[in-house]
């Protein structure tokens, strides 16, 4: 289905987003494409949608009518996943040049420019950006999941969350490309419901390519508003990673390894525990030593942020993110290992 703005120009760039029920955040990205300097005839925006149930599309009706120079169109996304959304996307996509966006983030004005004139400029296959990580809803645990989610200890060396300095990285979030890439690796693995994007990145870098990272191209990203949604968000994470490296297992970093490692761990010295002090001193000393180090980051960002909820709320977001992922990668890991089926 095509809605709003069906010029038979041909853009030079096409933004793909993947999207299924997203009201409340859709029109906020419209706005922030419609705002974008680069010419907007030199645009389209295809919304690959999962036939969402909610206003979603009302919503992008009701924008396209009012900004009829922003052609957007929404495309059918029947498989209702993310990599199935990208790549009905880009097989829709006119433009020379794709750049992926989330339903639920909204680009800087000058985010597009950026990521053309990188691509042009020949310094990598694909270009990425900084997320701006913003709270998903009101209250003091949302504030506290979007700083959880933004920092170090909560997500390793995943440099797109925080870090202000360009470099070549092994994923970047979102991503641009020219569209013939697809021809040369492939498009996106639509078996893997999540880490798509780490995933494609590494056909890229196999295929001797380059991933790029420049702070410089921002988008503000809205974080999960609960800490239940934030575990799902992270089982899911911890799971489709497992699953993903069953095929390119040289791509696991030490950030990965942590939580599940932790947990076995645990486990272990627990189940030691029961029959031996020492295991039980083990067992102690480990878990003082993380909940300290939780609640200093903690108080050290309730300071910061001057909202003292933040003592409890940082640290209670960071170890469900921690706990939930490493929890789903070994439950990911055993169900591989029993052939008990591919679904999380």
């Amino acid at each position: 289905m095509d809605e709003g703005n069906q010029s038979l120009r041909m853009p030079n760039v096409s933004v793909i987003v993947p999207c299924y029920n997203e009201e409340r955040t859709i029109g906020d990205l419209l706005a922030g494409l419609y705002s974008q300097s680069y010419p907007l005839s030199d645009f389209e925006v295809v919304i690959s949608d999962g036939i969402s149930e909610d206003k979603t599309r009302e919503v992008i009706r009701s924008f396209s009518e009012n900004h009829q120079e922003l052609a957007i169109r929404v495309i059918d996304n029947i498989k209702q996943n993310i990599p199935s959304a990208i790549n009905a996307g880009i097989k829709a996509a006119r433009g020379s040049v794709i750049v992926r966006l989330d339903a639920h983030s909204t680009p800087a004005s000058d985010y597009l420019s950026l990521c053309v004139e990188a691509l042009n400029a020949g310094i990598a296959d694909n270009v990425g950006g900084m997320w701006e990580i913003k709270p998903g809803g009101e209250g003091t645990i949302a504030r506290s999941i979007a700083v959880a989610a933004s920092h170090p200890l909560g997500v390793g060396d995943a440099r797109y969350r925080y870090s202000d300095r360009s470099a070549f990285v092994d994923t970047v979030p979102f991503g641009s490309f020219y569209k013939s890439l697809v021809d040369k690796i492939g498009y996106f693995d639509e078996s893997l419901l999540t880490n798509e994007d780490y995933e494609f990145n590494t056909r890229i870098r196999k295929a001797g390519g380059k991933i790029w990272f420049d702070p410089k191209i921002r988008s503000t990203y809205y974080a999960r508003p609960s800490l239940s949604e934030l575990a799902k968000q992270y089982w899911r994470y911890g799971y489709w990673k497992a699953r993903m490296l069953r095929s390119y297992p040289g791509t696991l970093r030490w950030r990965q390894l942590l939580p599940p490692l932790f947990l076995v761990s645990l486990f272990i010295t627990a189940a030691l525990s029961l029959v031996s002090n020492y295991a039980l001193i083990v067992l102690v000393a480990q878990l003082s030593i993380y909940v300290s180090l939780l609640l200093i980051v903690g108080l050290y960002q309730a300071v910061k942020h001057r909202l003292p909820g933040m003592g409890y709320g940082v640290p209670v977001s960071i170890a469900t993110m921690h706990f939930s992922w490493g929890s789903a990668f070994l439950w990911s890991v055993v169900k591989m290992l029993t052939g008990s089926g591919n679904h999380a």
